[in-house]
């Protein structure tokens, strides 16, 4: 029987051994045309700003936005994924990359007048999503256009739910090419709840929804 990890403590450790195999994601034939219409639409609503991206893996989002942004300060926890992400095909000046955790966001520059998270937002506890929320804004310049991305589940296409927690939270479990198996937080959010989460601090805001994702775009008061 492969390894059983459980989630919260390991899920750092989890995407970087996943580092190598996790734009695999991006490989699924019933989502390419839904991909294709993310990668000109994120893009275009960043473009000519200064770009927060929090938790940004292997830069697979990094490198369509930087090409319409004015800069890319893009951030992720661990060295493993940030390797791969400094050898995407960015135009030299238009993206930095450094280390720094999600949660807290501590060391990330400030002022910066947008901000983008691709697939974070469903790895955050329902409890803790106020906070993160609350520290987002608070590292962004008043105004600031904010993008999230992440997942719908769609039955047959997800990873199915292995099991709901008292609080409400759900959970998968990976499995990783060299057999290793994580169980992994992955909360799919109903629209109520995404404009809950944002309207503290948010003047406006829209959901964009696909079928296998949808894209919350919101500007801080």
């Amino acid at each position: 029987m492969a390894d059983l990890k459980s989630t919260t403590p390991h899920l750092e450790r989890y995407y970087a051994k996943r580092a190598s195999e996790y734009e695999q994601i991006y490989d699924k034939p019933e989502r390419q045309n839904e991909l294709e219409w993310l990668r000109r639409r994120v893009p275009e609503i960043l473009r000519g700003r200064t770009v927060l991206e929090v938790a940004c893996g292997t830069g697979y989002w990094t490198q369509f936005i930087a090409r319409e942004a004015a800069h890319v300060h893009a951030c992720d926890i661990n060295d493993a994924v940030l390797e791969i992400a400094r050898e995407k095909p960015i135009a030299a000046g238009r993206a930095s990359f450094f280390k720094a955790d999600a949660v807290t966001l501590e060391g990330v520059p400030p002022g910066c007048d947008a901000a983008f998270a691709g697939f974070w937002w469903s790895h955050v506890k329902k409890s803790d999503i106020a906070r993160f929320v609350e520290r987002l804004a608070r590292r962004l310049a008043p105004g600031a256009l904010v993008g999230i991305l992440d997942n719908r589940f769609a039955e047959g296409s997800s990873t199915a739910i292995s099991r709901r927690d008292a609080e409400g939270n759900t959970y998968q479990m990976r499995r990783l090419a060299s057999g290793e198996e994580y169980e992994v937080l992955k909360n799919f959010p109903t629209a109520e709840e995404l404009a809950d989460a944002v309207r503290p601090i948010a003047r406006e805001a829209h959901l964009e929804t696909l079928n296998y994702y949808w894209l919350l775009v919101f500007r801080l008061r």
